[in-house]
């Protein structure tokens, strides 16, 4: 029996109507979202860069941080999700046999 682990159906429909509102859809191949998405991350990891491994702990709560996290990983959430959608990708199904995957790869100690 499947469980959905992450229901993205309401948020996919809202950025497939943001991106009609703005007529992106010409922009956003596959090869264009998936850039972006890289560029994304690339953001998250900016806020990283240079902190000790202590210091990588608290940038959430950290005042001068969090709000630029919580942006960086919305952003990097907006162009995963995104993304899926435009490949059909179902990605509760991808995840769910991914988590078999690693289970099977990485047993239990």
């Amino acid at each position: 029996m499947t469980q959905t682990l992450l229901d993205t159906q309401a948020l996919e429909k809202v950025l497939d109507e943001f991106a009609d509102a703005r007529n992106w859809h010409q922009h956003h191949s596959p090869k264009n979202l998936a850039m972006a998405l890289t560029g994304e991350v690339g953001e998250l990891v900016e806020i990283f860069k240079w902190r000790s491994e202590e210091d990588s702990w608290q940038v959430a709560q950290a005042p001068e941080t969090a709000e630029h996290v919580r942006q960086e990983l919305a952003d990097v959430a907006l162009y995963l999700i995104r993304l899926a959608s435009v490949l059909k990708v179902d990605l509760n199904a991808a995840i769910q046999d991914k988590l078999v995957l690693n289970a099977k790869k990485y047993p239990p100690l």
